[in-house]
């Protein structure tokens, strides 16, 4: 008696969706250097809001051919990830890996946006996250906060966009009451592309605001430790009579 091994899970990267034509390409380029990366896996990509394809639609359309693993393109837990994600591989041969932070490398990709937005000596750092009404999520943020502030060797203060307080406008003014006259704030942005958010940041009264994460093939390798921690579970439940509403 023979077995046919299970084929490779299907990488569904889901990102939120934005309206921003910069936004979707940044967020293209991480599934992008995903395919670079890994040209053995068939890379799909789908959204929880604003944009199309689905993530339900992709994940029912992808399991009747591979076990399928759903990459959240997303910095921290929350409703997406505990809702919208968990419903979508609710079925058998599906599963869901980690969002993308808390991860060292994103702590390395801010203090390179900083480094690139020109940080000096004197300068106050706010970090500027979307912001989510759940622990973790704040957790999560405040882990990151933590390493950047480790590796730049000087105090990181957070500010959000939504769900946490203090909003990011908040945060800069608090950073600049302590300033010296020629220092500046400068905002670390802890987005993953333009758009919505960023966009609010640059209106927060901050000197410099750091580009967002993406593009950085650091994001693609952050995005396929989380395919591999998973892949084994969609695997194992996934045969080829897998149907779609099951």
């Amino acid at each position: 008696m023979t077995s046919t091994a299970a084929p490779a899970p299907v990488l569904v990267g889901c990102s939120h969706g934005t309206d921003s034509p910069a936004g979707r390409q940044a967020i293209a380029s991480i599934l992008v250097d995903i395919a670079l990366a890994r040209p053995d896996l068939d890379v799909r990509e789908a959204f929880v809001d604003v944009q199309q394809p689905e993530l339900p639609d992709v994940v029912v359309g992808a399991l009747p051919d591979a076990p399928t693993v759903v990459v959240p393109l997303l910095l921290s837990t929350g409703f997406h990830v505990k809702t919208d994600v968990a419903q979508a591989v609710d079925r058998p041969g599906a599963a869901a890996g980690r969002p993308m932070g808390p991860d060292p490398r994103l702590v390395e990709i801010l203090a390179d946006r900083l480094a690139d937005a020109g940080l000096r000596a004197g300068d106050a750092v706010v970090v500027a996250a979307a912001g989510s009404s759940d622990p973790e999520a704040a957790h999560a943020v405040a882990e990151v906060v933590a390493g950047l502030a480790a590796r730049l060797g000087q105090p990181v203060t957070v500010g959000y966009g939504s769900g946490s307080h203090p909003r990011v406008p908040v945060a800069v003014a608090d950073a600049r009451a302590d300033l010296d006259p020629a220092g500046r704030v400068v905002v670390a942005s802890y987005l993953l592309a333009p758009g919505f958010f960023l966009d609010r940041v640059h209106e927060s009264g901050a000197d410099v605001v750091a580009a967002p994460l993406a593009p950085d093939p650091r994001l693609a390798q952050i995005a396929l430790d989380r395919y591999d921690e998973v892949r084994a579970q969609a695997s194992t439940t996934w045969s080829p009579s897998v149907t779609a509403g099951a």
